[in-house]
């Protein structure tokens, strides 16, 4: 097929290659000097819930009608095991009395603990005497790392208090002080603060991964260089870009999406480049002209390139009909991010190529049969045989037992998605993050010790109508509810009744956001009994539990609406590159399958062999758009192949020329794709180790199950139908024991 652009000529150029090359050195530098990196950008509290949501619209009113209700707490949880002393308790009061008279960064306010007798504060104590919990409120609009900022001072003039460190003493310590900082504030530092410390080290870790592979893959030191130069030079044009629209205000981007965006550009870019790196390589066994090898293999391989690129582009890009925050605000920055890859893929690795020529594969050189004879005549030694063709076991095996591999492949991939169904999902952020972590260690010890619906009480505000609609007895009677505060009445609206509702269990839990409709409906019931007419309208419920209910039901809504959109994408795209609604059809099928048995085997490995009781409830819907889009590539390639060769050998020639052809390249392409994922098991956030192994297992069910042996077995029993509608007529097909001649289909 003729490039029509004529990008093989330009890239691979003479002089066009050395023109191509310094573009990208100049735009890399140039950006990244005018532009300011992405890391600088991003944002780590980035708003996740619609406008629309009840707890967003509830928090709305809170913040104008309790404006000092709505500042951010962040809870120091002061812990002695053999009961707090005197001491203990006078300077914590001297640490209070310290930041009412000399506040921290973004503090808003402090409880005045040091002007209660010592006597009073210690009716503030846990049942054993052992812990006490001392909030400190910050401005709710600042971002963690001012967070962060102010709590770091806050335990710097602690420390100079106490004269030594209770923030460095081990939370079990059997006689120490130890601190820790817990409640929305401290949890949402301690969480930035994982990310940030694991993202250089998925970066270097996914680069080196990378190399390894391509170098026992390829054993080319200056091939494995390629794509990694090839990345990291797009990474360096990519980063300032994303990095200046989200200073312009045009995107926003959060630190968990450029973790994630690092591992997709490495995984997804060396696939790339291998699918352009193969066809050269095999082209230079039969082309001396090496120009003329990479022209042919730029045009060979150009359309699956831009093909699958395109698949993920649209894949990431429809997550803009998400509603949650996290989801839709990585569509834009991943989308650009696999353009500028793909544009990479196909002009700046063309160019090393060109560049480097033959030398690029040594020491293990590709040459004609002419160059050898040629080479060894040189050296006086015989020419060399000609090279046997490899076996191709999977191909033949495929074309004799069609019906045989479908009917096993179905079993494996069923027989896992089968397990797709026992998946246990929790909306809890808090189970994402390791134990270890000193927030957490801080709020396991209020859950011990008091209740732990304290950490994050349950706001409900009523529109009383100026009655007394006695709703303090109906909140307090509930059986999850511990504790209800008095009522407190709007700045600007005195009818308003806001009432702090602690539960008997952890604000975060899917128990705790399980009560939050029946919460709600009690509280509408008791208003109807009063008179109340619209009391729908005249109840809302804030805070950290209700938030999370809305994220819950937030996801339920995406996954209705995004899953079905990606696959009606995906398969557009598959009838309008293959002109055929059959292969279209199966090709989303088996990838779909792929999913579920995906899903299955990753929760297998996470709950039987990582003791996992529950995946992240955002893990479907991220492992859907990558397995989805990604596994979908190396189908079209396998079929790209076998559609070429149709055209001028029999179907099932073709099919296994073409299991053979793709056969190493994509292997290769998977197991280095898989293990880019796979990184992410060695991060300590639970939603990127559980992402990864799920995507990992996904990938490798695609390169080792649905690519060689299902795709292809089922194109051969579909026959002449696989093209339909498309060239129906112009299929060569034999039947697999004869030699027949070769017969052309009849025209529909």
């Amino acid at each position: 097929m003729k490039n029509r652009f004529g990008i093989d000529k330009w890239v691979a150029g003479p002089t066009t290659r050395w023109v191509t090359l310094l573009i990208w050195l100049v735009a890399a530098g140039l950006l990244s000097t005018l532009a300011p990196s992405i890391s600088k950008e991003v944002v780590n509290n980035a708003p996740p819930l619609a406008d629309t949501r009840p707890s967003v619209q509830a928090r709305e009113l809170v913040t104008r009608e309790y404006p000092k209700a709505e500042d951010a707490p962040a809870l120091f949880v002061w812990h002695r095991q053999g009961g707090l002393t005197d001491t203990d308790l006078q300077r914590i009061q001297q640490f209070t009395e310290r930041l009412s008279t000399h506040p921290v960064p973004y503090q808003t306010s402090v409880p005045p603990l040091h002007e209660m007798p010592l006597q009073d504060l210690k009716t503030r104590l846990s049942e054993d005497g052992s812990t006490i919990v001392s909030p400190v409120f910050f401005s709710k609009s600042t971002q963690s790392n001012e967070w962060k900022e102010g709590v770091d001072q806050a335990k710097e003039e602690a420390t100079v208090l106490f004269g030594s460190d209770p923030f460095a003493v081990a939370i079990d310590s059997p006689a120490d002080l130890n601190a820790r900082v817990t409640g929305p504030v401290g949890i949402q530092i301690d969480a930035t603060g994982v990310f940030e410390q694991a993202d250089k080290t998925l970066l270097f870790g996914t680069a080196l991964l990378v190399l390894v592979l391509l170098l026992l893959i390829y054993r080319s030191p200056i091939l494995a260089m390629h794509p990694l130069v090839a990345v990291g030079i797009a990474y360096f044009v990519i980063s300032p870009i994303l990095g200046w629209m989200v200073h312009s205000g045009m995107i926003t981007v959060e630190k968990q999406g450029t973790n994630i965006m690092t591992v997709l550009l490495f995984g997804a870019g060396t696939d790339y480049c291998l699918f352009l790196i193969y066809r050269f390589r095999q082209l230079l066994k039969s082309e001396p002209d090496k120009g003329k090898a990479l022209r042919s293999a730029i045009t060979g391989s150009s359309g699956a390139i831009a093909m699958s690129g395109l698949t993920v582009i649209l894949s990431l890009l429809a997550m803009i009909a998400a509603e949650y925050g996290s989801f839709r605000l990585l569509a834009a920055p991943f989308g650009i991010s696999i353009f500028i890859m793909g544009l990479a893929s196909l002009t700046l690795v063309p160019a090393l190529l060109a560049i480097m020529g033959r030398v690029s594969f040594w020491p293990f050189i590709p040459r004609t049969p002419g160059m050898l004879a040629e080479r060894a005549k040189r050296k006086g030694h015989p020419a060399p045989a000609s090279s046997k063709p490899s076996r191709n076991v999977i191909g033949s095996l495929v074309v004799r037992r069609p019906w045989l591999i479908i009917v096993l492949t179905c079993m494996v991939l069923g027989g896992f998605a089968v397990f797709s169904t026992q998946v246990k999902f929790t909306f809890d952020k808090l189970a994402m993050f390791p134990k270890t972590m000193a927030s957490i260690e801080g709020f396991s010890v209020i859950g011990e010790q008091f209740s732990p619906g304290e950490l994050a009480p349950v706001k409900v505000i009523v529109d009383t109508d100026g009655k007394d609609r006695d709703i303090a007895q109906t909140l307090a009677s509930l059986p999850y509810v511990t504790q209800v505060s008095e009522p407190l009445a709007g700045r600007t609206n005195p009818e308003l009744l806001a009432y702090d509702v602690s539960l008997n269990m952890s604000p975060y839990s899917m128990d705790a956001m399980k009560v939050i409709p029946e919460l709600r409906r009690s509280v509408e019931g008791t208003l109807r009994q009063s008179g109340d007419t619209d009391a729908a309208k005249h109840v809302w419920i804030s805070g950290e539990t209700a938030e999370q209910y809305d994220t819950k039901e937030t996801n339920i809504r995406d996954m209705s609406i995004i899953l079905p959109l990606i696959i009606i994408m995906i398969a557009t795209l598959l009838v309008v590159y293959l002109r055929s609604l059959i292969a279209a059809a199966y090709l989303i099928l088996t990838v779909l399958l792929s999913y579920l048995s995906a899903l299955g085997l990753g929760w297998l490995v996470l709950h039987h062999f990582l003791g996992m009781d529950v995946i992240q409830g955002t893990i479907p819907l991220y492992s859907f758009v990558f397995l989805i889009a990604l596994g979908e590539d190396y189908n079209i390639f396998v079929i790209s192949s076998i559609w070429q060769k149709s055209k001028r050998m029999p179907l099932k020639q073709a099919v296994l020329e073409g299991v053979g052809e793709t056969g190493s390249v994509i292997t290769s392409a998977g197991l280095i794709l898989a293990g880019t994922f796979a990184v992410l098991i060695t991060m300590p956030v639970q939603l990127m180790l559980q992402m990864g192994v799920i995507t990992a297992l996904g990938i490798l069910l695609d390169t080792f199950v649905v690519r060689p042996f299902l795709v292809p077995a089922i194109t051969l029993i579909q026959g002449k139908w696989s093209f339909w509608p498309g060239r129906l007529n112009s299929v060569l097909d034999t039947d697999s024991t004869s030699n027949e001649k070769q017969v052309t289909w009849p025209s529909m």
